[in-house]
């Protein structure tokens, strides 16, 4: 495994942004699954995105699920995609599979507020 660079500011080389994404450390790659807020929510929190949870309910705007809405049932950091209940493909034996969809192709419409300490980080 290539050791990942603390040094690396920026590049205007597609090859080296896909390196940098690649070795990226998981605490980082969290960072990169945030998603926008809603209109609402942006007035209520004053933040325009948020690292995005298992729970929250969103609507994605861009693709061929474009206008579907529903819970983000699994976050998965390693491949940087999220997984939302009820956007699924049908395979070609005819069992389903979730969607892969990227963070930034959604808005959050409501967030789970089980996690105390994620609200008060947000209304700072």
């Amino acid at each position: 495994m290539i050791e990942f660079s603390k040094t690396w500011k920026s590049s205007s080389k597609p090859k080296k942004q896909r390196k940098y994404i690649a070795n990226l450390p998981m605490h980082l790659r969290k960072k990169r699954l945030s998603a926008h807020l809603s209109k609402e929510l942006q007035e209520k929190y004053k933040k325009r995105n948020i690292t995005i949870r298992k729970g929250d309910k969103v609507k994605i705007v861009r693709g061929q699920f474009k206008g579907k809405t529903g819970a983000v049932t699994v976050v998965n950091t390693k491949l940087g995609r999220i997984f939302v209940d009820g956007i699924d493909r049908n395979k070609i034996d005819g069992s389903k599979s979730f969607f892969k969809i990227h963070p930034s192709n959604v808005i959050i419409t409501s967030m789970n507020t089980e996690d105390k300490k994620r609200i008060k980080s947000k209304e700072k």
